[in-house]
């Protein structure tokens, strides 16, 4: 995490790319409206965890039980993998989190790549840092569940 509590009190990671990175996987990590300060904080695909692929179609299947998630339209029509560049993707989802939480990047680009065979789902956060102008990229991976 960017902040840290230690015996001393609170640790500030120096290095910023290293601290980008950290909020970066905190959001990621997050589901949506598991933290009571900010319940709009986190990244919604995290709250399907529990729900199965339909791999023909690229989507999450509806459960039917989407109370705690009213606020967000098209849940279960939202493509696995894409470009932040189509509203109708986890990826949007993840560059629109990232825009508001992360303000130390600017044109922000997010790519999600679900490989079928691997059973891996590959994201890529492009951007620029604002302060110094510099190419930023952060890349990682996660199982998915079924």
């Amino acid at each position: 995490m960017p902040l840290q509590i230690i015996s001393k009190g609170l640790k500030r990671e120096e290095r910023l790319k290293k601290s980008i990175d950290m909020a970066i996987h905190l959001i990621m990590t997050t589901a949506r409206y598991s933290t009571p300060i900010d319940p709009q904080f986190g990244f919604v695909f995290n709250n399907l965890r529990f729900e199965m692929f339909n791999e023909n179609e690229g989507v999450v299947f509806n459960s039917g039980d989407t109370k705690s998630m009213d606020g967000i339209q098209g849940l279960y029509e939202k493509k696995i993998s894409g470009s932040s560049k189509s509203i109708n993707t986890f990826a949007a989802e993840l560059k629109d989190a990232v825009t508001k939480y992360e303000q130390r990047l600017e044109d922000v680009n997010v790519s999600m790549t679900y490989i079928r065979e691997e059973r891996i789902i590959y994201v890529t956060v492009k951007g620029i840092i604002v302060n110094s102008k510099e190419e930023y990229a952060y890349q990682t991976k996660f199982r998915v569940w079924n």
